[in-house]
């Protein structure tokens, strides 16, 4: 994927997600979504490179870094639990949709039942 499309994608999936939305708490440098005040995505070019940071399950992430030359660990984030794409290689625009989905319910499902946006497990089944 274009370095100019990355971010776009990726800030337009999680705009369509329910309860998502845009914050600048660490400056214009950092973009950054929340669902109910607690991060899913990052979005920057701190290293001159646009960046989206996620969160991911570590088994997953593993398992995306090995496979994906454009995946590596978190940039300033939890290793773990956190992967950083940038733009080039295999990166394609289902693969942001599908990661930055995966990183939202990954939150959500965290949050007390009464202030979920939505059921993550019937989260595109349909009924939301």
């Amino acid at each position: 994927m274009e370095a100019t499309k990355l971010q776009e994608r990726a800030a337009a999936r999680a705009e369509e997600l329910p309860g998502a939305g845009l914050e600048h708490p660490f400056g214009d440098g950092w973009g950054v979504f929340k669902v109910r005040g607690k991060i899913f995505m990052l979005l920057t070019h701190v290293t001159g490179e646009p960046m989206v940071i996620l969160k991911t399950d570590p088994a997953e992430g593993k398992a995306l870094q090995a496979s994906h030359e454009h995946i590596t660990p978190g940039y300033h984030m939890n290793k773990q639990h956190w992967i950083t794409l940038t733009p080039g290689g295999d990166i394609d625009a289902q693969l942001v949709d599908d990661l930055v989905t995966e990183s939202y319910l990954l939150v959500v499902e965290k949050l007390p039942r009464t202030q979920r946006p939505i059921d993550p497990d019937r989260f595109g089944q349909g009924r939301a």
